[in-house]
C-alpha cells in the first residue's frame, strides 16, 4: 500500500478523534412541538377564561359602583336634610356636592329616570330633589303634636330613629322638651319616644296601694276573676267597653221540599176522561 495514503489515513484519525461530534435526536424537536402547542392551547384557554372572567368582574364593578353611588346619594340628602338644609336639589348639584362628576351619561340617567324616582327616601319635585322622612318635622313643638296625636289614637309611641331622621337638630329639639317625652328601650336597644300626658297623673292612697298588692291573682284565671267581681257587685271592665256584634246566622233551609200545586185544565171532560197515574185501570 503506497505510504502517502497511509499517513493521510493516520491523519484523518487524529483529526477526528480530536473533534467529537455531537448527534441531535429528533425526538427532543417533536417534543419541542408537542410542548409549544400545549403551551400555545394553555395561553389561549387562559387567555379565553381571563376575558369571560374579566366580564363578568366588570359588570359586577359597573353595577356595584352604581347602586354605590346611589347610596352615597341617599345618605348626603339625609345629613344635610338633619342639618336643618330642606330644599330640593337638582342632580348636578347633587353630583357636584358629592364629588360623583365622573360618572357616565348612562348611569345619570338611570338616577333621573329609575333610582332616585322609585326611591322611598327621595322626594322628587319639578325635577328637583329634595329627602323624604317618615315624619316631617320642622322644630320641636311639631314633635310634641306627633306624639300626642299618637297618645290619642293609641298608636303608642315614635321610634326615636324616625324622629332623628325627619327633626332637624333633633337631639337640641328633644333636650328642651324635657320631661314632657317619656322615652323607652325596647329588647333590640331601640329607642322609643311617648307623649308624657301629664293630665293622666294622679297619686293613689298609700293605703289602697297595699291593699291593691295585697291580693294574689297569679294563680287564679280572668274568668275566675271576673266570677269574683260579679259575686261582690262589681261589673268588669269589658262591660263598659264596646259589644262585640255577633254574626247573623243564616236560617237553615227546610228538609221537606214543598207540594206544587198545578193548574187544571180541560175541567168540562171531568166525565170523559180517566186518570192513569196509578196504572191502567182494570177492565170492567
Amino acid at each position: 500500500m503506497d505510504p502517502a495514503l497511509l499517513r493521510e489515513r493516520e491523519l484523518f484519525k487524529k483529526r477526528a478523534l480530536s473533534t467529537p461530534a455531537v448527534e441531535k435526536r429528533q425526538t427532543s424537536d417533536s417534543h419541542k412541538k408537542k410542548k409549544s402547542k400545549a403551551d400555545k392551547d394553555g395561553s389561549s384557554g387562559s387567555k379565553h377564561g381571563a376575558e369571560s372572567s374579566n366580564g363578568n368582574i366588570n359588570i359586577k364593578a359597573s353595577s356595584g359602583y352604581k347602586f354605590g353611588c346611589l347610596a352615597k346619594i341617599v345618605n348626603y340628602m339625609k345629613t344635610r336634610h338633619q342639618n336643618g338644609d330642606t330644599h330640593c336639589l337638582t342632580l348636578e348639584e347633587i353630583l357636584d356636592e358629592t364629588k360623583l362628576l365622573d360618572i357616565s351619561m348612562k348611569q345619570k340617567h338611570w338616577l333621573m329616570t329609575e333610582a332616585l324616582v322609585n326611591n322611598p327616601k327621595i322626594d322628587v319635585r319639578d325635577g328637583t330633589y329634595g329627602f323624604k322622612p317618615k315624619y316631617n318635622l320642622k322644630d320641636k313643638k311639631a314633635l310634641l303634636r306627633l306624639l300626642d296625636k299618637h297618645d290619642q289614637l293609641g298608636l303608642g309611641g315614635v321610634l326615636l330613629d324616625d324622629v332623628e331622621e325627619g327633626l332637624p337638630n333633633s337631639a337640641k329639639a328633644i333636650k328642651a322638651l324635657g320631661d314632657q317625652i317619656i322615652f323607652v328601650t325596647r329588647p333590640d336597644k331601640k329607642k322609643i319616644l311617648f307623649y308624657n300626658d301629664k293630665h293622666c297623673q294622679f297619686t293613689v292612697d298609700e293605703e289602697f296601694q297595699k291593699l291593691w298588692r295585697s291580693v294574689p291573682v297569679d294563680s287564679i284565671d280572668e274568668e275566675k276573676i271576673e266570677e269574683y267581681l260579679k259575686k261582690q257587685g262589681i261589673s268588669s271592665m269589658q262591660e263598659s267597653g264596646p259589644k262585640k256584634v255577633l254574626p247573623v246566622q243564616k236560617r237553615k233551609k227546610q228538609g221537606g221540599q214543598r207540594k206544587r200545586h198545578f193548574k187544571t185544565h180541560n175541567n168540562h171532560l171531568a166525565g170523559v176522561l180517566e186518570d192513569y197515574s196509578e196504572g191502567v185501570p182494570a177492565k170492567k
